[in-house]
């Protein structure tokens, strides 16, 4: 599916096509089970936008890694899939945020066969090369 389909399109879309699984040095992460093309949209994930403030008693615990930087002041929590999809520089999906619909939109932007990891590079380009704050596999 493309993400301009359907006079729906701002309404959240499960994750079809997709499983979560333990992935070896990898820990849980998202794989495909169908092929998906460059632009197929993935997931319309809906999300939890909390001022950063009340995210402070989180901060060094297991929660502290699901967050998505949503504006200046605020992260949000991705549900359906969005927080366990794991970073990869490249990446074969990524994500872009749509703020009046409180949504993640999970887009691929390589085909991607069968039993591949789906990834996305935590800055939000698929190709950014900083660093993130934990090591890579």
């Amino acid at each position: 599916m493309r993400e301009e389909e359907g006079p729906d399109s701002l309404d959240p879309l499960p994750p079809l096509g997709l499983q979560v699984r333990e992935l070896p040095a990898r820990g849980r992460g998202v794989v495909a089970v169908r092929p998906f093309r460059a632009g197929d949209l993935l997931e319309r994930a809906p999300v939890l936008v909390v001022p950063r403030a009340h995210l402070a008693p989180l901060r060094g615990t297991y929660l502290d890694d699901y967050w998505f930087y949503w504006d200046a002041t605020h992260n949000a929590c991705g549900l359906g899939w969005a927080s366990l999809y794991n970073h990869a520089c490249p990446a074969n999906a990524t994500f872009r945020i749509v703020p009046g619909a409180r949504l993640l939109l999970i887009t691929a932007v390589t085909d991607i066969a069968v039993g591949t990891e789906v990834t996305i590079n935590y800055h939000g380009r698929p190709d950014d090369p900083a660093p993130v704050w934990f090591p890579t596999a």
